[in-house]
């Protein structure tokens, strides 16, 4: 059931009502991703232009947030950094709902330490003994290292909130990872992260604490801190992460960044993904810091 619907709002001029002073607008509702919440800000914006009678109401509050509504048929679309799991799969089908993954672009999930650490680059297994439950770094010298304005050596992890897609993604990709590597427990996060409720709330934690090391998408970037470089491999060739990077796949926590429609959409939700995947919807998302889901030439 597409929950789309119209809204009236009523011009009142000298107290009198009149029927031609009322307009008709479609509202769709989209929810989801902190990842995902600024350019589907901009995309909503940026719509209003192409479908003047269309209005996108946009809300963060993380993927897991997103597809609860969804499944719950309260959204249209839910913006999501990871695949839905399989006991919300599960749920959907028990609540009559048929979830249908759309691919609106891909994104670096990039590792943040303050701009005066000297550290440059990463493996996952150094990644997982600093953020995963069992690893053995807890001070920046036990990679060998003094970092200026940490006094303490104490590592601050920084991470995200588990309803989080940008949690559940890093704890796929590089903790399982450091795990079968026999480095830490289960590929789980250590205890004591501090929890961001967004990818911003990270980054400002990491500018501002020299002993920090956070993660959360590329767009978030700024010039005040360092992005590390990354290897999958110990002794492996590091990646850098940048919108090509994440593009063409070489960084290796690169991500799809998806929107989750109840069947596949129609009508107005057609139209607004159909424009989200165009090269004006892509053109976007490029600016906003994401890697497009193809080759586009934009202004």
């Amino acid at each position: 059931m597409k929950i789309a619907r119209f809204i009236a709002v009523s011009v009142v001029a000298a107290a009198t009502f009149s029927m031609e002073s009322m307009a008709a607008d479609t509202l769709i509702q989209n929810k989801g991703s902190d990842t995902l919440v600024n350019v589907a800000q901009a995309w909503a914006e940026e719509y209003k232009a192409v479908k003047t009678d269309v209005a996108v109401a946009v809300s963060g509050g993380g993927s897991g947030t997103g597809i609860a509504a969804m499944i719950n048929g309260t959204v249209d679309i839910a913006n999501a950094s990871r695949q839905m799991k399989k006991k919300e799969l599960q749920k959907a089908k028990e609540m009559g709902q048929n979830p249908i993954e759309h691919v609106v672009g891909y994104d670096a999930l990039a590792v943040f330490i303050h701009k005066d650490n000297p550290m440059t680059s990463f493996s996952f297994n150094q990644l997982g003994k600093i953020f995963g439950r069992g690893g053995d770094f807890t001070k920046w010298s036990d990679l060998g290292i003094s970092v200026p304005g940490c006094s303490s050596d104490k590592i601050v992890v920084v991470s995200r909130q588990n309803n989080s897609g940008t949690y559940a993604y890093f704890k796929k990709a590089v903790l399982k990872s450091a795990a079968k590597a026999g480095v830490i427990v289960k590929g789980s996060f250590r205890q004591g992260t501090l929890d961001m409720h967004g990818s911003k709330d990270v980054v400002d934690l990491v500018e501002k604490t020299p002993c920090a090391i956070g993660y959360s998408g590329l767009a978030y970037a700024t010039d005040h801190l360092k992005l590390a470089c990354i290897a999958q491999e110990e002794g492996g060739q590091c990646v850098i992460p940048t919108v090509e990077t994440a593009s063409d796949r070489s960084y290796p926590i690169a991500r799809p960044l998806l929107m989750y429609t109840n069947g596949e959409p129609t009508g107005v939700i057609k139209d607004y993904m159909d424009w989200i995947l165009s090269d004006a919807g892509q053109c976007i998302l490029t600016k906003k810091g994401y890697a497009p889901v193809r080759d586009v030439s934009c202004p």
